[in-house]
């Protein structure tokens, strides 16, 4: 006998069982050993039938000795079956299924669930029940019952006398196929060594325990996982051999540069996730990875290096903000960072005078190196670059799939680098299960303070503006975000305006207090947040911007 043996040259399955065996998938003895129990029953909490009490829940095994089925005024039919063991005897009753009647034979010992009520006498009303079958040891308690999942014709009875039957020849024909380092590695929730194959197998058709067979289950979970995991790397290698990218050199010219003219020191985790960037865009395949970080972890600065490594290789870089507010900001810490090294990045937003939009566009559209900052403008139909070799999209959970795939179709074959600190869930399965790369920043640049985050419900909105206020008190500043910019009929959001108007008039009205939200133009908006840099307002009330 193998494996791949039909079931039907099996003892016991003839043309007609095998009919009904493909139904549940088994068409050969392999499909037979791996048709595995859906479920359980611990017989070792088995009562006597004589300690059974109105109220209780209990399990029980008793055999059928009389049945029927009893109709009710109301046209419900109830089957009943009285069990009994060695201790005494009790009434079972299905209401509304009379069908059991069929199935359920004068002699069969039932294994019975659910509980027990007082209605003529004791009677139980099974929850669940397992048919042990005709002549089975009544005083089988302390076995674990296995339950197969049958079909309409062929019994879980039948399948489990068929693989009982078969099982020891069949467990000496399985063959250990996962690598011992593998097996030795591994284990289950309560930390215990996964078994063998065959001991699995064993485990799950013959438990002593609930706990064999849990153990038997999570092996064969476990190698499904595994298989899972290496068909997902098979497939995410071979969507990164079919994504043809540029092949960058390590000249270190502006990068070096950079390095050497930073005012603080890299972090271990930054200097790892650029090295793993630059990586990618030294390899003659597309860079596609996503860059996550707290707040505050660094990660602009890393995508400045790897756009530095495009500029120096003769290519253009792009780095697309989700605000105005936010692609100014970059800008001007590029401009600062980048004083030493002769370079002034091109800022593209939809707020740009037609003059200046017409000029940004001539140099993008140029095969000139340069590396631009903006807005969805830098993805909008007229946007042309003329030699796209690196995009960086920061806050990208704040942009569309649509949006993220235009920035990266602007190019040949730009590397593309996602930014965030609160990645999206399509995002983190991309990385488990698509061809998307993950670099974490996990450590914070030295003397940045850790961030308390506190939920507060708005029962306590009062004790909450007291807070601020006492922090300004003391020196510090405070900022308020609200959703929207203006109230709306169809919304119950409270609006940037009208609460700033509220604050300013109420709790806040001896304290320094400025606006800040999208319609604000661009340099009222950037002398806002000079004015806050500088100390100039004590609380800042702002939308996300």
């Amino acid at each position: 006998m193998f494996l791949d043996t039909p079931v039907t040259y099996l003892k016991g399955v003839g043309p007609r069982r095998a009919e009904l065996l493909r139904k549940l998938g088994v068409v050969t003895a392999g499909d037979l050993l791996y048709h595995v129990p859906h479920r359980y029953e611990d017989a070792s909490t088995v009562a006597p039938i004589a300690s059974l009490e109105p109220g209780m829940d209990g399990t029980i095994i008793g055999t059928v000795i009389s049945k029927g089925v009893i109709p009710t005024r109301k046209g419900l039919r109830i089957f009943q079956a009285v069990v009994r063991d060695s201790s005494g005897l009790i009434e079972a009753a299905w209401p509304g299924q009379p069908f059991l009647e069929r199935s359920i034979e004068k002699g069969d010992v039932l294994l019975l669930s659910g509980p027990v009520r007082f209605f003529h006498g004791r009677q139980l009303t099974p929850r669940d029940y397992v048919n042990l079958g005709n002549g089975v040891d009544g005083t089988v308690s302390g076995k674990v019952l296995s339950v197969y999942r049958a079909t309409e014709g062929l019994s879980f009875k039948v399948i489990r006398g068929l693989i009982d039957a078969h099982l020891d020849v069949l467990l000496g024909l399985v063959t250990e196929y996962l690598p011992r380092d593998v097996l030795a590695r591994a284990s289950d929730s309560d930390g215990q060594k996964l078994p063998a194959l065959a001991d699995a197998l064993l485990m799950l058709h013959r438990p002593h325990s609930i706990a064999d067979a849990m153990r038997g289950r999570a092996r064969l979970a476990f190698e499904e996982l595994f298989f899972v995991h290496l068909l997902q790397l098979r497939a995410k290698q071979l969507a990164r051999s079919r994504r043809g990218g540029i092949a960058f050199e390590n000249k270190r010219e502006l990068t070096s540069a950079l390095k050497a003219s930073l005012p603080f020191q890299l972090t271990d985790a930054q200097i790892r996730a650029i090295r793993e960037i630059a990586a990618d865009m030294f390899s003659e395949f597309r860079m596609n990875r996503l860059l996550q970080g707290d707040v505050g972890s660094g990660k602009t600065i890393v995508a400045l290096f790897a756009a530095l490594l495009a500029v120096e290789n003769g290519y253009q870089a792009a780095i697309m903000a989700p605000t105005e507010l936010l692609a100014e900001q970059h800008a001007r810490t590029m401009e600062r960072l980048f004083q030493p090294l002769g370079i002034h990045p091109v800022l593209v937003t939809g707020s740009l005078p037609a003059r200046e939009r017409r000029e940004v566009a001539a140099r993008l559209a140029s095969t000139a190196p340069l590396i631009a900052v903006g807005t969805h403008a830098l993805v909008q139909g007229d946007t042309r670059f003329g030699r796209l070799g690196f995009a960086a999209i920061d806050e990208q959970h704040r942009f569309g799939v649509e949006q993220r795939a235009a920035l990266g179709a602007k190019g040949e074959r730009p590397d593309l680098l996602l930014m965030s600190a609160t990645p999206i869930p399509r995002s983190l399965a991309m990385t488990k299960y698509g061809d998307l790369d993950l670099s974490v920043l996990d450590e914070r640049p030295p003397g940045r303070k850790p961030v308390t985050t506190a939920l507060r419900r708005e029962t306590a909105r009062a004790r909450v503006l007291e807070f601020i206020d006492e922090q300004i008190s003391r020196g510090r500043q405070g900022y308020i975000v609200y959703p929207i910019i203006d109230e709306s009929e169809n919304s119950y959001l409270k609006a940037a305006t009208t609460m700033f108007e509220s604050l300013k008039t109420g709790p806040f009205g001896a304290r320094r207090m400025a606006l800040l939200h999208g319609r604000i133009h661009a340099a009222e908006r950037e002398e806002i947040m000079r004015r806050f840099r500088d100390g100039e307002i004590d609380l800042l009330v702002a939308t996300t911007v």
